[in-house]
C-alpha cells in the first residue's frame, strides 16, 4: 500500500477502483483473486440454493484465503479489505468482471 493511499479517504468507488487495481499488479495475485472469487461465488450460490449458512461462511473463507495469499506472498502488500472492506469487496467483483471481459489481464 502506498503511503498516500494509506491516509486517503475515498469518496466514491470510482475514485477507489484505480487504487484497487494498483494494489493488484502481480499476475499471480490477480489469478488467485480470480480463483477465490469463482469458488467463493459457487459457495454463495450453493448457500442460496440450500439455505445453508455454512456454505456462505465457506465461500467467504475460501475467497479471502486465496486473495490474502496473493497479497502477502506475491503482491507483498496489505489487502485493501482491512481499510476499505466494502469498496474492496466491490473491487473484487468489478476486477472479476474486467478479467472476463479482457480489460484486466491474468498475465
Amino acid at each position: 500500500m502506498t503511503p498516500a493511499a494509506d491516509t486517503k479517504r475515498f469518496t466514491s468507488f470510482a475514485e477507489f477502483y484505480p487504487y484497487y487495481l494498483e494494489e493488484h499488479r502481480n499476475p499471480i495475485c490477480r489469478r488467485l483473486h480470480f480463483v477465490g472469487t469463482t469458488l467463493g461465488s459457487l459457495c454463495l450460490l450453493i448457500a442460496i440454493l440450500t439455505w445453508s449458512g455454512g456454505w456462505l461462511l465457506t465461500g467467504l473463507l475460501i475467497g479471502y484465503a486465496f486473495a490474502w495469499v496473493g497479497h502477502f506472498f506475491f503482491e507483498k502488500n496489505r489487502p485493501a479489505t482491512f481499510k476499505y472492506p466494502i469498496y474492496s469487496f466491490m473491487g473484487d467483483y468489478v476486477m472479476y468482471k474486467d478479467i472476463w471481459t479482457g480489460k484486466v489481464k491474468l498475465s
